[in-house]
């Protein structure tokens, strides 16, 4: 799925090809090369509209470099010192002993000042990275469907985002500081063992790199293998035991204590087995670096002794050459591991750059105007529409909302009363007909204008972590104290969070769960008031809640829709008695239409509705 060729607004991307799962995006992503996730993350690193950007990226470098032609210095340094006490030679620095000893910590002082003063500079260009990074895939996923929210793991797409945001800083990290770094030291060190000594040097040094690489990136392939199918054993025990604690009782029910250890055990087999074999993997790992590097060390090392013994190298040339090969296996060391965290990186980026590259389904058309609300007439024009193609939710509905009117729209579970509302909002795209607001296709305006028109009371107020106060302001940016209690007067829940202690600033809990189900259904109420939308939506905003706090409920909706086209989606028919119509929607089409009296009279669908209501009341 490509975003280069997205779809406008009248051309809905059909639903059998959208959304991707989250496993068609773990496939596109390893599809992905690593240099073409690189080249996505480039912009970040060297952006065109900000020059003091590459200007911190430029100085990072410089350091970088410096320090580490400090840190190929420093083993020169060493040798001289090493002369100068064995009287043999000719120092690189005209310095006694003690000079070149001095000098010694100062170059190592300066090396690790320089690396330091190399992070402090790049810090701020990698978090803005991230930053922005984090940002644009926060509002990209705020920009996709319903259709993509309802199908994906909220979870799963928190995790993307964490994951994909920690692969590019451990990237910018390990790649530019630890990767370049070393590569760039083999360089250096290279040149100066060719130069100081001769070709034979160079072979030996290169050769065992070499080795080194290839066999530590082939073992570490294979662990992670060995590594995954460890990491899938735990996942399964840990799931049997959290399966069997949390089904305690039925445990006890049937006597299977015996029977869940034995499952647990069984898993835990697995994984122990798995385990074994990733720490010999281990151990074989580190064995085989270490033999190549002792083999490499050894090599260069007789090969200086034989120099100091034919006179043409002196003790500090031998010490020089063990100094530099000590100093390449620092961060060789930690190869193995680094090589398995930037693919895992990679691996994490290219999910997320994934998820980027998903268009939305429902986008405005070009240079779209704002819808202009003149008195927020609602028109349901021959509407067709199905969440998938092989079946058809709505099938040719005309329904036509007056400004000021209140409608209601009921019909049994499936007819397709709710996919109204979403197609309203335009959550969805209609697939035939129209759906207009003053003679404006909702297709044709843009989202904002549209949304900013419409309130909305669902059948679960879902409220954020915070305080009441924050959840009413949450209707309209900026608003005032006077504002928020006027709206709460409205819904008739004021004098409820008066008497409480904290008043306003009382805390709700995570999705409002320290309220009851008619405090918080009051609470999104006083959020639409606030709102002030010229058209109100009430999809089923009581049908959750008792029959005492409905009616009670009822009241505070009838001052919210006074002055408003009201579009109400009801299960329970008498809340709809008094509307100025109601619509009877069955398998997708509109079946009767009437106020509350002439459909009874008519002893058609509403009547049989209405009865059988009534009687599981009685």
């Amino acid at each position: 799925m490509s975003a280069d060729s997205p779809r406008t607004a009248s051309q809905p991307k059909p639903a059998t090809q959208y959304p991707m799962t989250e496993e068609e995006i773990a496939q596109a992503a390893e599809r992905q090369s690593n240099l073409l996730v690189l080249r996505k993350v480039a912009p970040y690193l060297w952006p065109d509209d900000m020059p003091w950007v590459k200007k911190r990226v430029v100085w990072a470098l410089i350091f970088l470099v410096v320090s580490k032609l400090i840190s190929v210095v420093i083993p020169v340094i060493y040798k001289d010192a090493v002369d100068a006490l064995a009287n043999e030679g000719v120092p690189f620095l005209a310095l006694g002993a003690v000079g070149l000893t001095i000098a010694y910590g100062m170059a190592r002082a300066m090396n690790v000042g320089f690396q330091q003063l190399r992070d402090a500079v790049f810090a701020r260009v990698g978090q803005r990275a991230l930053r922005m990074l984090a940002l644009e895939t926060f509002e990209h996923i705020h920009k996709l469907s319903m259709r993509y929210h309802i199908t994906r793991k909220t979870g799963g797409l928190s995790r993307i985002i964490e994951r994909g945001v920690k692969g590019v800083e451990f990237l910018l990290r390990f790649l530019l500081f630890s990767i370049g770094p070393l590569i760039l030291e083999l360089l250096l060190v290279g040149i100066i063992l060719t130069v100081l000594f001769d070709a034979w040097y160079l072979l030996i040094v290169t050769v065992t790199i070499g080795l080194y690489v290839w066999f530590t990136f082939a073992v570490t392939e294979w662990r992670v293998k060995l590594r995954r199918q460890m990491n899938d054993r735990d996942t399964d025990a840990n799931q049997k035991a959290i399966d069997s604690l949390l089904n305690y009782e039925t445990v006890k029910y049937f006597v299977a204590e015996q029977r869940e250890a034995q499952r647990y055990d069984a898993a835990m087999a697995g994984y122990e087995e798995a385990a074994i074999k990733t720490n010999y993997s281990l151990a074989f790992l580190n064995f085989g670096q270490s033999l190549l590097i002792t083999c490499g060390l050894v090599g260069v090392m007789i090969l200086a002794a034989i120099g100091v013994q034919n006179g043409d190298l002196t003790v500090g040339d031998f010490v020089m050459v063990n100094a530099y090969m000590v100093q390449l296996t620092v961060p060789l060391n930690f190869l193995g591991t680094v090589y398995r965290e930037i693919r895992q990186a990679l691996v994490d980026m290219g999910q997320m750059f994934t998820l980027l590259d998903q268009p939305a389904e429902i986008s405005d058309k070009p240079d779209a105007p704002a819808l202009q609300v003149s008195g927020g007439r609602v028109t349901l024009d021959n509407v067709r529409f199905g969440y998938d193609n092989d079946r058809e939710i709505l099938k040719g509905v005309s329904i036509e909302a007056a400004p000021g009117e209140m409608v209601a729209i009921v019909g049994s579970t499936g007819s397709g009363k709710s996919t109204i509302g979403r197609l309203l909002f335009r959550f969805y795209d209609v697939q035939g007909g129209a759906l207009r607001v003053d003679g404006q296709d909702v297709r044709d305006v843009t989202q904002d204008s549209l949304h900013r028109a419409i309130g909305v009371v669902p059948q679960d107020t879902v409220l954020f972590n915070d305080t009441i106060g924050y959840n009413i302001a949450y209707g309209r940016d900026n608003a005032t104290q006077e504002d928020i209690e006027a709206a709460a007067r409205s819904a008739q829940i004021h004098d409820f969070i008066q008497r409480l202690p904290l008043g306003y600033d009382t805390a709700v809990g995570e999705r409002g769960l320290k309220l009851s189900g008619g405090e918080k259904q009051r609470v999104g109420i006083a959020r639409t008031l606030l709102k002030d939308p010229p058209i109100l939506l009430l999809d089923e905003a009581t049908s959750a809640l008792d029959s005492e706090t409905e009616h009670e409920i009822q009241d505070a909706l009838r001052q919210a829709g006074k002055g408003r086209t009201v579009l109400t989606i009801a299960h329970r028919l008498s809340t709809v008695a008094e509307a100025d119509r109601i619509v009877v929607l069955e398998q997708g089409e509109v079946v009767e239409q009437g106020t509350h009296d002439d459909l009874l009279a008519r002893n058609g669908r509403y009547a049989q509705l209405w009865q059988r209501q009534q009687s599981e009341g009685e």
